[in-house]
């Protein structure tokens, strides 16, 4: 596994207690808080912001705070957490004493409805060592029981058996009934103890609050200790695409041994973000990325390390070093000549090209291929004339500067021009190309190079922009 992915596990747990405050965990929309109590889908106030009416909640303003209660069953509830569970508050009575066997439940039933009596959360409290008391899933099943040994110098009220005792709960129960049976009277003839469901913070909490259960552990009794918190789990069954893309639903069973403890809440199915994501994974847009960058506290980089933050992770990029920098803009230098160099010859090859192309163009437009076809039907036609290129001739000539020049005629410039073997020669650029006068022209040049004379030289520029020609 990445390390990155390691740390965003970890930085996960410390984002999600803080999700809500990032954004709303409710129905876009809708309200997501009723006094100190937050309101996640698929909970939610009224029929456009809950999943189904078993998960509506009513917000009583009539108190301060304003209270919060499960609309299907009236229960106060305390917290909604998204790990599957949600607290709530239960009503609780005294026991009374009696020899007989009596039965008695525990709670509203739950048939019906998304929720169960968390097992791992909750436990059956008996407060007194005067009845036997056991747990039935129902009228004919008993799951356990207690009794708790009476001592009256005792002051341990972590209910370990000592005038107290606790009876484990099955998982996925809905409802459940206790028998009890008083062994002895106490000194309360009418009240024999307690009988009921609380959670641990119960009993972190709330216990010490009531000081009649405390002050006689044998016999408590509080007139003002009418109820106690207990845990429900819930789970919300739906089709995939109205979750978040990345909302991973699971059963205890089949989370790895690594993330486990995460949903200790809940054994029941639980829905979560992925990691690297944070916010209600019940909700289609409800699973945002965390930014572990944002913070110096929910990622692993050190601070030379530079965090990126990714979708889903982060990653820590080492500083480079000052002799890898050099090679970088080096190579990146060197990398930039060649290639200015290589365009820079492209284009000039390209330019090269184009120049040949065009004079070749030229060639034939100034009846180059008529003049090589004419001569070459006479008598050593080719031999006795050569065809010059516009460069020889511009050589030749200076560049047909004016102090070269020998005469000047209706058609054209006369110039003198050497030759680069020494040769003197007379160079006419003609002023106009006339494309009706190319053939009289040809045949002139034609008639000349049969002339058999020392003094007469031919010659015939046609590559070049201007059609030229000389005689000496």
């Amino acid at each position: 596994m990445r390390p990155s992915v390691i740390y965003l596990f970890v930085s996960t747990l410390c984002l999600m207690t803080s999700a809500a405050l990032a954004f709303s965990l409710a129905k876009r929309g809708c309200q997501d808080t009723c006094g100190n109590v937050t309101i996640p889908y698929p909970f939610g106030i009224g029929s456009q912001c809950y999943a189904n009416s078993s998960f509506g909640v009513i917000c009583e303003n009539s108190t301060i705070p304003p209270r919060l209660f499960l609309g299907s069953m009236q229960l106060q509830i305390l917290n909604i957490s998204l790990y599957g569970t949600v607290r709530v508050v239960q009503p609780v009575s005294a026991m009374n004493c009696s020899g007989e066997l009596k039965t008695q439940s525990l709670g509203k039933s739950l048939v019906g409805s998304p929720f169960t009596i968390s097992a791992l959360q909750n436990s059956l409290t008996v407060l007194g060592c005067r009845n036997s008391v056991w747990l039935r899933a129902n009228r004919t099943t008993t799951n356990g029981g207690c009794m708790a040994i009476c001592d009256d110098n005792s002051t341990d009220t972590s209910c370990n058996g000592i005038n107290c005792c606790k009876i484990t709960i099955p998982k996925g129960l809905k409802e459940l009934q206790f028998t009890y049976q008083s062994i002895a009277n106490g000194r309360n003839k009418n009240f024999c103890g307690y009988a009921f469901l609380a959670d641990k913070k119960w009993f972190r909490e709330d216990y010490r609050k009531y000081n009649g259960l405390r002050s006689d552990l044998l016999d408590p009794f509080d007139q003002e200790f009418g109820n106690a918190s207990m845990v429900l789990e819930w789970e919300y069954h739906a089709n995939r695409f109205e979750f978040s893309h990345y909302t991973i639903c699971e059963y205890p069973g089949d989370r790895s041994f690594s993330y486990s403890y995460l949903y200790l809440e809940s054994l029941s199915r639980v829905c979560r973000c992925g990691f690297g994501f944070e916010g209600n994974p019940y909700l289609p847009e409800g699973c945002q990325d965390i930014d572990e960058c944002g913070n110096s506290t929910t990622n692993f980089c050190s601070d030379r390390d530079t965090c990126v933050n990714r979708i889903g992770y982060y990653d820590c990029q080492k500083p480079k070093s000052r002799l890898k920098i050099a090679f970088i803009v080096i190579g990146s230098v060197l990398g930039a000549i060649i290639l200015l160099l290589g365009a820079w010859r492209s284009t000039k090859l390209i330019r090269k090209r184009i120049k040949a192309n065009r004079k070749r163009k030229f060639f034939k437009r100034n009846g180059g291929l008529l003049l090589e076809q004419q001569l070459s039907s006479t008598d050593n036609g080719l031999e006795k004339t050569k065809l010059f290129t516009s460069k020889e001739l511009a050589h030749a000539t200076d560049h047909y500067n004016d102090n070269r020049i020998i005469g000047r005629g209706g058609q054209g410039t006369v110039y003198k021009g050497m030759l680069v073997d020494g040769k003197i020669v007379a160079v006419k650029k003609s002023k106009r190309v006339d494309e009706d006068d190319l053939e009289i022209f040809i045949n002139e040049v034609v008639i000349l190079s049969q002339i058999n004379h020392r003094n007469v030289k031919v010659t015939r520029m046609l590559s070049g922009d201007r059609s030229s020609s000389s005689r000496l």
